[in-house]
């Protein structure tokens, strides 16, 4: 027997997997496949203060390894999260966090605040990756003041568990993981989407509406890999890894380049058990190897 829990701050998980955002909906889509009580934990949809109707279509397209999306938070605002969705998914035996998302600082402190409201809500996830309207488009993400500003003032109004989410379309992730740190995080999940673009040859047109859009799944691991080892290694905080993530082998690099917890996001699309086989792994690599605990395999690797 191995002991798959792990602490994230003061939240304890089952064992280390966790669903991404964007993939997995409010979790009550996937129950026909498997028991959310075999994960620990998972990350709903992005939440945001407003209805969003998100990009128009086209705007999901396959690539080799991967593939992009520009689906634009689609989401029925905070409000009937609050009032619809949280009674039906709040009694599911796994930590669930919301993931929050904005165009302006207000937007993300209004919502985090509804949320704040909420009985039963472990945390929240910040995606600072979104477009700051004030700052002419450009991500939060992708720079360390506003990362630092939009971080501050959520963790005056959020008082539970703050993980936040963070761009690889920087030139420097771990300026921004010490940035968020000092502003409050209790954690970060790394990395989001990188940005992409595909083209259809005989169009000769984007094959997405927005032109760009995010890239996920196998293509993307490499990066997030060595992403996630540079800022385990350089905060205080637990680090969720995430980046083409499909495989117990691969939550296993993850973990071993420092991340205390991971979550799946794409595999999820083509293999909707993924999760579960991943925590089954993990365990058997554990007992193969005579390791008793997450913490002998965090960050073990060997350089």
């Amino acid at each position: 027997m191995v002991d798959l829990s792990v602490q994230l701050g003061e939240l304890t998980l089952r064992n280390p997997v966790m669903t991404a955002s964007g993939t997995f909906g409010y979790g009550e889509e996937y129950e026909d496949f498997i028991h959310l009580s075999d994960l620990g934990g998972i990350v709903v949809k992005g939440t945001t203060a407003h209805h969003r109707e998100g990009n128009p279509y086209p705007r999901m397209a396959e690539t080799p390894m991967g593939m992009l999306n520009a689906v634009g938070l689609q989401n029925k605002g905070v409000d009937v999260f609050a009032r619809e969705i949280w009674p039906r998914i709040s009694n599911r035996d796994t930590h669930i966090f919301v993931n929050v998302s904005g165009s302006t600082v207000e937007e993300y402190v209004e919502t985090a605040a509804k949320i704040a409201e909420l009985e039963g809500v472990p945390g929240i996830e910040l995606n600072i990756s979104c477009p700051n309207v004030k700052e002419g488009g450009m991500a939060f993400g992708t720079s360390c003041p506003s990362a630092i500003a939009v971080t501050r003032a959520v963790r005056e109004v959020f008082p539970r568990h703050l993980m936040v989410k963070l761009s690889p379309n920087v030139t420097d992730i771990v300026e921004i993981a010490q940035g968020v740190e000092q502003a409050g995080a209790d954690s970060v999940s790394l990395i989001n989407t990188l940005l992409g673009m595909a083209i259809d040859v005989h169009t000769q047109k984007p094959v997405l509406s927005t032109v760009t859009g995010g890239l996920s799944g196998p293509c993307v691991k490499p990066v997030a890999l060595r992403m996630v080892w540079q800022v385990a290694s350089a905060v205080n905080i637990p680090v969720v890894g995430l980046g083409g993530i499909s495989s117990a082998t691969d939550a296993i690099e993850f973990l071993l380049a420092g991340a205390t917890a991971i979550q799946v996001g794409t595999a999820n699309f083509r293999e909707p058990d993924v999760t579960v086989k991943i925590a089954q792994g993990i365990a058997a690599y554990m007992e193969q190897h005579g390791i008793k605990s997450m913490t002998e395999l965090t960050g073990a690797l060997k350089v």
